[in-house]
């Protein structure tokens, strides 16, 4: 009887640590490295990340981008930003992922990187802060492919360009947004910042 029960426990204990590595590998991230910049603007919150399918990668991207409103309208300028996952150049076989956005504007049509070239980096076109005036956050975005076209996005062209982010090696597999919600009568920004996901295969 000693033996089948020590018999029982090793077959246990064999399972349980199964699940475990079952477990372990499931939960494991499926990007290599979260990938930012310095100038991103202040105000919002960040919104959940979204990601490509698995063995996609993003070849594209579309931004959402309210027009000039004029005086004394209230500018938000770049309100979202999509990226269009691929696999290889089969522009076909898409798939659009989208963090959070803003309220206003309307989405572009995509930019893509050519052949099998794939975006690897990103930076920002951002206005400072201005007191008293109208703030904008975010106006335009650049991406960079892997084969070192530089794609930029139908923004506006309040602020300046940061520096670029870091460089994904195998290729970029989701993003996060920095999201002001609507302030009714008072100044509104919409996009203040974003991440980006490295593929980690």
């Amino acid at each position: 009887m000693e033996l089948k029960a020590g018999v029982r426990l090793l077959l246990l204990l064999g399972v349980m640590c199964y699940g475990h590595a079952q477990i372990k590998t499931h939960i494991e991230p499926r990007y290599a490295s979260i990938v930012d910049v310095t100038n991103g603007g202040t105000w919002g919150d960040w919104a959940w990340p979204e990601m490509c399918p698995d063995g996609y990668f993003a070849s594209g991207f579309s931004v959402k981008v309210e027009p000039p409103q004029g005086i004394p309208g209230d500018d938000t300028a770049l309100n979202g930003i999509r990226l269009h996952c691929t696999r290889g150049n089969s522009q076909k076989n898409t798939h659009v992922v989208e963090s959070q956005s803003g309220s206003w504007g309307s989405w572009s049509e995509p930019l893509w990187c050519t052949g099998t070239s794939f975006l690897v980096a990103f930076c920002l076109r951002v206005e400072p802060f201005t007191f008293p005036g109208d703030n904008t956050g975010v106006n335009n975005v650049r991406f960079r492919c892997s084969d070192g076209v530089e794609l930029e996005g139908p923004g506006l062209s309040w602020g300046d360009y940061g520096e670029w982010s870091n460089s994904c090696p195998k290729g970029v597999c989701g993003l996060q947004t920095k999201i002001q919600k609507p302030r009714g009568l008072r100044d509104d920004t919409a996009l203040n910042d974003i991440r980006i996901f490295c593929c980690a295969s």
